[in-house]
């Protein structure tokens, strides 16, 4: 019996093929395809019970002990919920960790009950590899343009509303800032590059010959890093900065880092959200207090605490209180000078709708 094979990985990526991955749940959470479902052959015991095997009694017996495990109505049910994701999706493919022995057994299970899944060459091993390159390449040998400006000057909003453009922090599920950390937590660090690479990808296959516009960054979006050699492309590329009055920054602030967030919780936590809203406030103070210092770190804190007190009174208003503070003496000195330092690259800046223009025709 042969297996159909699936070896155009570009193909697969950009058409985002719908995917079963058959590894162990461990693996999957480490990295995968973002529309990939995991539906394992070996769950992680079963997995990590045929890998002390093999150490100690070699191939044969792993792969008999691997049968003994997933026989019976265990091999029935991973079977059907192949074939129901297949159904569902009737282009789907199929991939292991190196595209050998689980998904070639798992492609002939289904085949015996004449269902057809190609299996990707090469397994994810193969995929991420395909990713890896492309970024490293694409950092090492294409030009960016860099979106910077103050905090709440509304950079990614801009970025939305251009073709040619790579969400960095929408890729790391994180606002950037202190403030701005998910309530469903961030990718893996692998999830993160492949997240990049997948969207670059698509970029330059719809819009060829276009610059990619992504947005200034450091080297760390919450607790996940840029590549190096993204960062260095970065840094050496040109900026495009984005003005807007303080008054509107503090406006968009509030209404993200407090109102939606406050709404985020009471969603996402239930009866706990507005403890779980306070104490978000508090530990991203917290977080920067090195670089706030300590008395103004307390100042920061006081404000905040009177926010809290206040905030069913006076719809949230005073916490416009803490965010000016913070913005006008911490987030704008030291964007200030790290723009500063990039005055030589700035190619233009202007209002968010001159910038938008300007993007659109260069």
């Amino acid at each position: 019996m042969s297996i159909v094979q699936a070896d155009n990985l570009r193909e697969l990526l950009l058409s985002q093929t719908p995917m079963i991955d058959v590894r162990a749940p461990v693996e999957f959470a480490t990295g995968a395809l973002p529309w990939a479902a995991n539906l394992p052959l070996m769950v992680d015991d079963e997995r990590h019970r045929v890998g002390l095997c093999y150490k100690q009694r070699g191939q044969p017996a792993a792969i008999a002990l691997g049968h003994q495990l997933v026989a019976g109505s265990v091999r029935q049910q991973r079977i059907e919920a192949w074939r129901a994701f297949i159904a569902a999706h009737p282009t789907a493919v199929l991939y292991c960790a190196r595209g050998g022995l689980r998904s070639r057994l798992s492609c002939e299970w289904l085949a015996e009950l004449g269902v057809d899944c190609p299996q990707v060459v090469g397994g994810y091993k193969a995929l991420r590899g395909f990713l890896y390159r492309y970024l490293r390449d694409h950092s090492t040998t294409q030009p960016l343009t860099v979106l910077a400006g103050m905090t709440g000057t509304g950079k990614t909003a801009l970025l939305s509303q251009l073709g040619h453009s790579v969400d960095l922090e929408g890729a790391a599920n994180h606002k950037g800032s202190s403030f701005g950390r998910p309530l469903d937590g961030q990718p893996s660090q692998t999830n993160f590059e492949n997240r990049i690479a997948i969207a670059l990808l698509t970029v330059q296959h719809h819009h060829p010959g276009r610059t990619v516009v992504v947005e200034d960054e450091s080297r760390t979006i919450g607790a996940r890093h840029l590549p190096p050699y993204l960062v260095e492309r970065m840094a050496n590329s040109a900026l495009v900065v984005v003005n807007v009055p303080f008054e509107e920054r503090l406006e968009r602030l509030w209404q993200e880092y407090v109102v939606e967030r406050h709404a985020d919780s009471l969603a996402f936590y239930g009866d706990g959200g507005d403890q779980q809203f306070a104490d978000h406030l508090r530990a991203s103070v917290v977080r920067i207090n090195k670089r706030l210092g300590g008395l103004r770190t307390q100042q920061v804190l006081a404000l905040v605490e009177q926010a809290l007190v206040a905030q069913q009174r006076d719809n949230f208003a005073s916490h416009r209180h803490w965010l000016a503070a913070l913005t006008r003496d911490y987030y704008d000195p030291m964007y200030s000078y790290q723009l500063d330092r990039k005055r030589d690259k700035i190619a233009f800046s202007g209002s968010p709708s001159e910038v938008l223009a300007f993007l659109r025709n260069h």
